[in-house]
């Protein structure tokens, strides 16, 4: 099994001792573990860095409370507090944004972490006797691929190879595997271990994962995701396994090839997965789950629906509800989720309402089961970083609700193709009243978003302010953080 009851209690363990260490280092002046949740592309690196930078330079917020009334004194960074997890690149990631090349942050590659404090007046009489005006938020930044990993803290080898030999005989999927099935075939598992066999088998396992994400087939059926995103795992013999086409209630034979698979994927389930859960992950407060809807529905109906399978499967991990003082010190729970469909700039305002509503129907079976165990939870369109502007444009007669940007170099709206420099102003089509309708294809063939480079900074801009200009972050901050800082 990969996940024994021994196991799990020895993770117990060793998060309540985390915990513990936490909430004694923090006396008097807590600190807040924010979860940024979201698979590849949705967003993650941005909106860390667009949070940060508007709390350091007092970016424009007024729907966030401690900032409008004034009680923020200042907000700095200071060095994480794992020596383990390298920083996260805030400077450098601002210079992308800003420089005379702009363009988003790369994506994540690596896990690495930050510390903001923020100096803060509280309302309280008490808490200003007290001492109690700071707070420290810890952000973790990682690859979006690794946390598809998670559902593996709960499925033997024999489910997973079920479960992904079943979704690799998918239509979409079945030309892709289709080298990987040449070596499925090749081979009876239970014959004795072969280890060039097993090369083969995993590279090309691999390199089906890889078309499937490039193609966003299916994001629920890609994991082991460092075989996607090794990281300090290139080459290792963690990652040389793959699916087998074998019973999902049977035991390998000892010595056979079924054996040795299964061996490696336990070894990767106890080495890679379950510790990255346990250190960044079951320790969290607070979490926002980032959504890129509009990717989903650009790649149609069967995106759409795997978008929000992966989605359900990753925040099952999680540990929702209500938390108090004691349960701080040996089990926090994440006690506010805000659920956000990111890219909201790439839609006009009326359409935001809709965005908003399909984000929520993707992940509704999750909210359901979060709110039952007492988590606060909201859904919002989010831009953490506003890349366009709104406009109408009039045609056939019509007026149109349209935004206006730079598309990246590349984009291809029918015949034209954008070179990254120039202008546009594009209706990008309407979002359905009934978020279901999209969620079964509704929309296929009726929208199209396309990417824009971040906005050039003129802070001649009374609009603007100090910081990015946005779309609800300053919203999402107060659902997050405000009552931390009252």
């Amino acid at each position: 099994m990969a996940r024994t009851g021994l196991g799990k209690l020895a993770d117990r363990s060793l998060i309540a001792l985390s915990e513990l260490a936490d909430y004694a280092g923090a006396f008097g002046n807590p600190s807040l573990r924010l979860g940024v949740t979201g698979l590849s592309r949705s967003g993650k690196t941005v909106f860390i860095t667009a949070l940060v930078h508007n709390l350091l330079q007092g970016g424009r917020l007024p729907l966030f409370d401690p900032q409008a009334e004034q009680r923020i004194l200042r907000a700095y960074l200071e060095p994480q507090p794992d020596d383990a997890v390298p920083r996260f690149a805030y400077e450098d990631h601002i210079e992308a944004l800003i420089g005379d090349d702009r363009h988003w942050p790369e994506s994540t590659r690596r896990m690495s972490q930050l510390r903001l404090t923020v100096e803060f007046l509280p309302r309280s009489t008490i808490a200003r006797r007290l001492g109690r005006n700071r707070l420290h938020v810890d952000i973790v930044d990682y690859p979006g691929e690794w946390l598809l990993d998670l559902p593996l803290l709960d499925l033997t080898y024999e489910q997973w190879s079920a479960e992904m030999i079943a979704a690799s005989r998918r239509p979409a999927s079945q030309a892709k595997a289709a080298e990987w099935h040449a070596l499925l075939a090749t081979r009876d598992p239970t014959a004795p271990a072969d280890e060039p066999l097993a090369v083969k088998s995993a590279e090309a396992f691999r390199r089906y994962l890889i078309a499937c994400r490039d193609e966003q087939v299916a994001l629920s059926f890609l994991p082991p995701g460092r075989f996607l995103m090794p990281g300090d795992l290139e080459g290792s013999p963690l990652l040389t396994f793959a699916p087998l086409d074998v019973p999902r209630d049977d035991i390998a034979p000892r010595g056979s090839h079924w054996a040795m698979m299964a061996r490696r994927y336990d070894a990767y389930v106890r080495h890679v997965v379950r510790p990255f859960f346990r250190e960044h992950f079951a320790r969290l407060d607070r979490q926002i789950v980032l959504i890129d809807a509009l990717a989903a529905l650009n790649a149609g109906a069967e995106a759409v629906t795997d978008l929000g399978r992966a989605l359900t499967d990753v925040l099952s991990a999680f540990r929702h509800g209500r938390g108090n003082p004691l349960m701080s010190m040996f089990g926090r729970r994440i006690d506010r989720i805000m659920i956000a469909a990111t890219k909201a700039d790439y839609l006009h305002h009326t359409s935001h309402d809709r965005l908003e509503a399909i984000a929520g129907r993707l992940v509704q079976q999750a909210m359901d089961k979060a709110a039952i165990a007492g988590t606060d939870i909201e859904v919002t369109a989010l831009a953490a970083i506003r890349a366009t502007r709104e406009a109408e444009i009039m045609e056939g007669g019509e007026r149109l609700p349209c935004i206006v940007g730079v598309p990246q170099a590349g984009e291809r709206l029918g015949n034209e193709v954008f070179d990254g420099k120039r202008e546009a102003a594009i209706f990008p089509g309407d979002l359905p009243d009934d978020p279901q309708e999209a969620l079964q294809g509704a929309v296929e063939g009726q929208v199209r978003f396309i990417r824009f480079r971040p906005p050039l900074i003129d802070k001649s801009r009374w609009d603007l302010g100090p910081s990015f200009p946005h779309i609800r972050l300053d919203r999402t901050l107060n659902f997050l953080l405000s009552d931390f800082l009252a």
